[in-house]
């Protein structure tokens, strides 16, 4: 959907930017000359009721003129700065909850043409720990959002619900750098949501996770690897917890680990799939409603204004 949104912004966009030159520098001085000529074939002053006449442009050319600035700011602004999206699901949790609305920013891993999406100006690349929204690298029309675990280079293991980090060398010359363990301490707010919740301390940033202590890792590993689309579950020269991120790629996971199908199952993010980095909550709204109530399930039923900030 937001693909085809993307196509019709720059449509609309062309279209009313080139009705728009077309007036500003053929059409509106050619009225103007109308006016002039008019003007010369009366002895007194034309009335201001036929000067507005003769100037006023056709609805189907004042239109285009009228909205191609707000429709040009508006493709610029969701092309290259922010654009916002809705969770549609609980993977994130506890970071983000269904019917949370974030802003990304897509300035800050590069400049791309809202079509094609070729990058055309470098400005950076994500970070361990950044929530990251991404074309899904199994069908690209669909957005997805995870947390990134994994640069390229990097070893993952995420064994029995923890996770090792091996970051990349940097210099063939100097030793690689060895496991790091990321560090999961007990929330005070345990058993939130019926998971317990954990903090998770990477490299770089602190955030609260949930694992369901119900289900085992290898259940868990069983179940998604049964309906992965990719077959990372089996990537060649590696044990079935264990990632070797791939040059230009990332490995991203929800925070909610025990209910999220991400680079354990599907495989890894192609850097030409980054969208931007969820950096906000602009809104937040529950839905609480179901489907015998007379009300459709779409209308939230209240506001979490508490929600409303920046994304750690």
């Amino acid at each position: 959907m937001a693909v085809y949104f993307s196509i019709l912004l720059v449509i609309v966009t062309a279209i009313s930017g080139i009705i728009w030159l077309a007036d500003k520098f053929y059409l509106a001085p050619q009225r103007q000359l109308k006016l002039v000529a008019a003007q010369a074939q009366c002895e007194s002053d034309l009335s201001e009721g036929v000067v507005e006449k003769i100037l006023e442009a056709p609805v189907y050319i004042d239109t285009p003129v009228q909205i191609f600035p707000v429709i040009a700011f508006v493709l610029i602004l969701r092309s290259f700065i922010y654009e916002p999206f809705q969770i549609p699901s609980g993977s994130m949790m506890p970071t983000l909850l269904d019917g949370d609305f974030i802003l990304v920013n897509k300035f800050n891993y590069g400049l791309r043409d809202p079509v094609a999406r070729h990058k055309f100006v470098e400005v950076g690349l994500p970070e361990r720990g950044d929530v990251i929204v991404f074309k899904y690298p199994v069908q690209p029309k669909i957005d997805f959002i995870k947390r990134v675990v994994g640069l390229p280079g990097d070893k993952i293991v995420y064994r029995n619900k923890k996770l090792y980090i091996q970051a990349a060398c940097q210099d063939a010359d100097k030793e690689c750098p060895k496991f790091e363990q990321v560090i999961q301490e007990l929330n005070s707010e345990d058993e939130a949501y019926g998971l317990t919740r954990y903090t998770a301390k990477m490299p770089n940033k602190t955030h609260d996770i949930l694992l369901d202590d119900t289900v085992s890792a290898q259940q868990q590993a069983a179940y998604f690897c049964s309906v992965a689309e990719g077959n990372i579950c089996f990537q060649s020269g590696t044990k079935q917890d264990e990632f070797l991120v791939p040059k230009g790629h990332y490995l991203a996971f929800g925070d909610n680990r025990d209910n999220s199908s991400d680079g354990r199952f599907w495989g890894f993010i192609p850097e030409e799939n980054l969208v931007g980095e969820a950096v906000a909550i602009w809104m937040s709204f529950d839905f609480e409603r179901t489907e015998a109530d007379f009300l459709p399930t779409w209308i939230p039923t209240g506001v979490r204004l508490s929600r409303i900030g920046g994304i750690e």
